[in-house]
């Protein structure tokens, strides 16, 4: 349990996490090299917490650079579906709008939404699904005008391709 403190202060997941969680979180990081341990210290975290958003983020993360590509998709999925849930707005990103909730907050349920969704986009280029992803890219164009997660970056691998 030391190593976990001393991880405590170097990984941080974000704000108001409980310290169940975080401490789940925190032995995963610990546990890195360990595929099977570190899967199943996140989805332990995410049966306990299920509306914790930043379990999500580590674990499609995490599934995505071990090359889990389905599994990663699946927890983006998932994660979409509970920011929404937790934001108040559509989980079906077709029908959201700039007008449909505070976009420009640096934390909360709308920053995991356009984080996960920059993330599908990712996916879905890696997949070779390129009309998928510059679909979800426009829409993260509309949702966060100024670019604030990043997703140009994205765009930019779209358009090498």
């Amino acid at each position: 349990m030391q190593a976990v403190g001393v991880l405590n202060e170097r990984v941080s997941f974000g704000r108001d996490i409980p310290t169940e969680i975080n401490t789940l979180l925190q032995e995963a990081v610990a546990s890195a090299a360990d595929f099977n341990r570190t899967r199943s210290l996140l989805y332990q975290a995410m049966e306990i917490a299920p509306f914790q958003l930043e379990v999500y983020i580590a674990l499609y993360k995490f599934c995505f650079y071990r090359g889990h590509i389905d599994e990663a998709e699946e927890v983006v999925l998932n994660a979409l579906k509970m920011a929404s849930e937790k934001g108040g707005f559509a989980t079906d990103w077709e029908f959201l709008t700039a007008a449909s909730t505070d976009w420009s907050r640096e934390q909360g349920p709308a920053r995991v939404y356009l984080y996960s969704l920059k993330a599908l986009a990712f996916i879905k280029l890696r997949r070779g699904r390129r009309e998928s992803a510059e679909k979800l890219l426009q829409k993260l164009k509309q949702l966060d005008p100024q670019d604030s997660t990043g997703a140009s970056v994205i765009m930019s691998l779209a358009e090498g391709l």
